[in-house]
């Protein structure tokens, strides 16, 4: 029978008890705390008060245990305050409980006080508080607590490690690290999310052939920030494999919504469309994340009429767009030249979705005007905008000037980057190629003597339709890792 099963039947036999003693209250409040429903255990507690029996030391702490699990900052006051005036507050199980209690619902200072008048203290209020205090973004307090712990656990040890990686400081991460005798999964993982969301996506993959060497199994945590390390590097070599190590670790029921999603955006960003598309389809449950990954993926690898055409499917599958979903969108209208459907794209995000357009919408916009030729619309959609424009959105429009050769346009662009940023060489180089392809080649002289006296200088080997490419779909599809510091069954 199943451990919920199990439990249910265990309320029914306590209800046809007409008077159970507090060793019986405690046992099912203590089961009850353990499920996956603590608030059972709130609920047989407040009976229990209702009958007019006393709890005793063993009762509280249970309570308790379910007041952390739901985060019940208030009720877990209440039995802080009825445990004092009953005179339990010395008992060290109940206050272990409570620095657990304060620290996991965020009462630091409450957890703090409660630690320093304990006569005792083990290894859980210290590792509460280091996880509360490392949870909380406080690293220097929590390390105080860590290095004074006289033994620490791995729980300690992995929210550390955690701690120093979420905040980028993978140095001081990888030394605690080499430090833990008897690691696990978690230590493992929480070092190789912390190199994908750094950038150090090589450093990542090392990582795991460091893992698999020490004969430490992954689980799907571990594979999802892979994957977003191979989305990332582009490797689609190892991307692949990655997925063939997923397809023997899931079960027959296929991979869940966040494994799939990963997937097909490392494929779609590796340039596999046909394998991300067929991921796409052989997921059972899909979210708006999924289908945004391949009407993305589709648009920016030339597959503009089928990203459009998802895009109608998705709407009549009942699946609400988002405002990510309209940027692949547009990007796909922009590169197949439908610019009267971009248009009304657009104005559906408002209309019809009640979604305010940001700056990545407005780029989209700036782009497919720009590559139609519609050069003083896109000006004038600029001027409009009810956003300041950045300096992609005027370095957009300047490639489009380049490209279309309107001289005019390109200097009124370029003026108008140039007071946003001066120091970038790319953005010099495209004016003064606007002059060239013209001939107006004392322009083009002025242009390079502005970038000598401001200190600009051009780098080596520029490749600037490469570069100016690169740097709209980043800004497009600029999303962080879908990488996770917070694995389950972290702290318990």
């Amino acid at each position: 029978m199943e451990i919920s099963g199990t439990l249910n039947y265990a309320h029914k036999v306590f209800d046809r008890i007409s008077e159970p003693d507090i060793f019986m209250w405690n046992t099912i409040i203590r089961g009850s705390a353990q499920s996956q429903n603590p608030l059972k255990a709130i609920l047989r507690y407040t009976q229990m008060a209702k009958r007019g029996i006393q709890p005793d030391g063993f009762t509280f702490p249970f309570v308790l245990k379910a007041c952390t699990k739901l985060c019940w900052s208030k009720m877990g006051f209440g039995i802080q305050g009825k445990a004092l005036k009953m005179g339990f507050m010395e008992n060290s199980f109940l206050r272990n409980t409570l620095i657990y209690f304060h620290a996991n619902c965020g009462d630091l200072s409450v957890a703090s006080e409660l630690f320093d008048d304990s006569a005792k203290k083990d290894v859980v209020p210290w590792s509460a508080l280091t996880s509360g205090y490392a949870k909380r973004g406080e690293l220097d307090v929590a390390r105080r607590y860590f290095d004074d712990m006289p033994v620490k656990d791995l729980v300690s040890w992995n929210v550390m490690i955690t701690g120093y990686a979420k905040r980028g400081e993978m140095e001081s991460a990888r030394k605690l690290f080499n430090e833990v005798l008897k690691k696990d999964v978690v230590t493992w993982n929480a070092m190789i999310a912390g190199y994908v969301l750094s950038g150090e996506c090589k450093k990542a993959l090392e990582m795991f052939e460091e893992m698999k060497t020490v004969g430490e199994r992954p689980d799907e945590v571990t594979m999802l920030s892979l994957l977003n390390a191979c989305a990332d590097l582009g490797d689609l070599q190892v991307g692949m494999k990655i997925h063939w190590s997923l397809s023997e670790m899931v079960s027959s029921s296929g991979f869940n919504v966040l494994l799939g999603n990963a997937l097909i955006d490392m494929y779609a960003k590796c340039g596999s469309i046909g394998r991300a598309l067929k991921v796409f389809q052989d997921m059972r449950e899909k979210d708006v994340s999924t289908w945004n990954s391949v009407i993305g993926g589709l648009a920016i690898h030339g597959h503009a009429e089928e990203s459009i055409n998802l895009f109608t499917e998705m709407r009549r599958s009942k699946v609400r767009p988002n405002e990510i979903t309209f940027v692949g969108v547009l990007v796909a209208c922009s590169h197949a030249g439908r610019v009267n459907e971009g248009r009304q794209y657009f104005k559906l995000m408002r209309d019809g979705y009640n979604i305010e357009p940001n700056i990545r919408h407005y780029g989209c916009m700036v782009d497919m005007l720009g590559r139609a030729g519609l050069l003083d619309e896109a000006f004038k959609f600029i001027d409009s905008m009810v956003i300041e424009p950045n300096a992609i959105i005027w370095r957009t429009l300047l490639g489009a000037c380049r490209i279309h050769g309107n001289v005019e346009l390109g200097r009124r662009a370029n003026a108008r980057l140039l007071k946003i940023r001066r120091d970038e060489s790319g953005d010099y180089v495209l004016l003064s190629n606007i002059y060239a392809s013209k001939g107006e080649w004392d322009r083009v002289e002025k242009v390079r003597k502005i970038m000598d006296d401001t200190g600009v200088r051009k780098d080596p080997g520029y490749s600037l339709i490469e570069a100016e490419e690169k740097a709209l779909i980043d800004f497009l599809f600029n999303s962080k890792p879908k990488v996770s510091l917070r694995p389950k069954n972290l702290v318990q």
